[in-house]
């Protein structure tokens, strides 16, 4: 299959610094997954009011459509820099960011967002675009934030659910594609009651439960590591907060990966509190996959 009919990797782009960083990582990505590259700006139509009163001057329509279009072609301009190997295409969709990103993410390998925005794409990560976005879309999404590094290892979150061995393979492809380490990081925390009825063993062994959470993390590593021999792959696992060992993790990380949805230390990571740590504190680029965008792509590759 040449790579200009191959599931694009797009970029979502508004003008901001935010977006113009996301382009070039876009880019740089398409070229290791060697895809093609699709940047797209999301444009809303001015309308007047029906009602608006004689001598309204009504919006320059054609010249915000050149203010688009100029959006784009600085984009263009930018991923090309960046990896001139890669067949760049771009477009102006008429829409809100939400609606355009989720239908993009459609027919897309990888859906990338810089973790700021302003115009078509404002307030990307900031409420309820963001979490729409990262839940609902039919790819992996990554996220571009904190410092973009060409070293360090690829760093994944494993609790032992579906959706964590999806990011597990996610992040050990990524690995091979960096030529880098991947470190799999399980995080466990005490047996406590979490409500009436709830039975928790009085005593239990520190030490057999830290070996059970170290066998998890490992069959979870083993049903993988066979796919990618090449890549050296550390197990880590900690007693505490998932959050705060990802976090550190970030500062020496050049991708961290998660999966959207799981247990234990990663429950609802997209409906409470760890899910803002990571979207808001990670300190490196952060790819987030979903289990039904997982599955579709899984399903596509068979």
């Amino acid at each position: 299959m040449s790579t200009t009919s191959a599931a694009p990797v797009v970029v979502g782009v508004d003008g901001s610094e935010s977006s113009l960083e996301a382009v070039r990582f876009a880019a740089s990505e398409a070229a290791l997954r060697r895809r093609p590259l699709r940047v797209v700006h999301a444009f809303i139509w001015p309308m007047m009011p029906a009602a608006a009163p004689l001598g309204t001057i009504p919006p320059d329509v054609e010249a915000m459509r050149h203010h688009a279009e100029g959006l784009l072609a600085e984009a263009t301009e930018q991923a090309r820099k960046a990896a001139p190997e890669v067949h760049v295409s771009s477009k102006v969709v008429t829409g809100a960011a939400v609606p355009v990103l989720l239908h993009e993410s459609r027919t897309a390998e990888l859906l990338v967002l810089g973790d700021r925005g302003l115009g078509g794409l404002s307030g990307l990560l900031l409420g309820s675009v963001a979490v729409q976005t990262v839940t609902h879309a039919a790819c992996p999404v990554l996220v571009v934030r904190g410092q973009v590094r060409a070293d360090g290892p690829v760093v994944v979150g494993v609790d032992g659910s579906d959706v964590s061995t999806s990011a597990l393979r996610a992040a050990a492809a990524a690995a091979e594609l960096r030529g880098c380490d991947l470190v799999t990081l399980h995080a466990f925390t005490d047996p406590v009651s979490s409500g009436p009825g709830d039975m928790v063993p009085l005593v239990y062994d520190p030490d057999v439960l830290e070996t059970e959470e170290r066998l998890l993390l490992a069959e979870a590593v083993a049903a993988v590591a066979g796919d990618h021999p090449d890549v050296r792959i550390t197990q880590e696992v900690v007693n505490g907060p998932a959050r705060q060992h990802l976090i550190e993790w970030s500062r020496r990380a050049q991708l961290l990966v998660v999966g959207a949805r799981g247990r234990g230390g990663f429950t609802g990571l997209l409906l409470g509190s760890v899910s803002q740590h990571l979207m808001y504190h990670s300190a490196c680029p952060t790819l987030v996959v979903r289990m039904a965008a997982a599955q579709e792509q899984h399903s596509e590759a068979s």
